[in-house]
């Protein structure tokens, strides 16, 4: 049942998005707060399908901690699941994204439309000038950045990998970062078409303000996230420890040199997760 409903999901999502983008369309001759509302309802009519479908929940923590105005969103990513579920959380995001999905018919012209960011990695210098100007306009607009700092998702367990280009973004914007864990790749893996039942946090931490030294800034930030991020994963270990997803974690973690405790029974039973 894991993988039908898995692969019922993944058409309803493909399905349900070409869909919208195609009826509402018109959204592109409308300035863009106008039609912004389509991307969060889209957002949401994906959680409801994956309650309803895969019987994957999202519960949010630390909306206290969500700053008013213009700051950057640093979010840990493991899956999929986090491109589109936080959108509905902020008031008026902006992501950073690579310049080639604006290529793509259109997907590419609502991130036109909707002023995404794009970085081209392959110009450098002349890439991260581009990408900045379009921050601090982003910022002055009272606008939420919101970036992955490892780049691309990374395999749930895994070895942290946070490149300093938003660290860069600090230094430059003088703005507040908001650091966020998940535990989403527990659920959703990176590869693969399988999709657990479960519920996915994300937990919004305390904002990081201005005024650190780069370096400092990013080893913070690092720290924070891997912290709260490793915290869910053992929340999961305590209250589902036959989560198929958790085998992969602990090998990762003893690799680390780091031990994930699990129950004796962790792997008996939960047929929930029998194909």
């Amino acid at each position: 049942m894991i993988l039908l409903r898995s692969l019922l999901f993944q058409g309803a999502f493909y399905l349900t998005t070409l869909v919208m983008m195609v009826a509402l369309a018109p959204v592109l001759l409308m300035p863009r707060k106008w039609g912004w509302p389509v991307v969060p309802l889209w957002a949401r009519i994906n959680l409801w399908l994956l309650r309803k479908i895969v019987g994957l929940k999202m519960e949010v923590r630390g909306r206290e901690n969500i700053p008013d105005g213009g700051y950057v969103v640093a979010s840990k990513h493991q899956s999929a699941f986090e491109t589109f579920a936080i959108i509905p959380e902020f008031p008026d995001p902006t992501y950073i994204l690579k310049r080639e999905l604006r290529f793509i018919p259109l997907f590419g012209w609502y991130t036109i439309r909707m002023k995404q960011i794009p970085v081209d990695r392959g110009r450098g210098a002349t890439a991260l000038a581009s990408m900045l100007e379009a921050a601090k306009e982003a910022i002055a607009e009272d606008r939420q950045i919101l970036i992955f700092p490892e780049g691309t998702r990374r395999p749930v367990g895994a070895e942290p990998r946070y490149k300093y280009g938003v660290a860069h973004l600090y230094r430059e914007l003088g703005c507040r970062v908001l650091p966020v864990a998940i535990n989403a790749g527990l659920y959703w893996p990176r590869r693969g078409w399988r999709l657990y039942p479960g519920t996915v946090v994300v937990s919004f931490l305390p904002p990081i303000e201005p005024g650190l030294e780069p370096d400092a800034f990013h080893r913070l930030l690092t720290e924070r996230i891997e912290a709260a991020s490793d915290h869910l994963i053992l929340e999961v270990a305590r209250t589902d420890p036959a989560l198929p997803t958790l085998d992969k974690v602990a090998i990762a973690w003893s690799e680390r040199g780091k031990v994930l405790p699990r129950s004796q029974h962790a792997h008996e039973g939960h047929c929930s997760t029998n194909p």
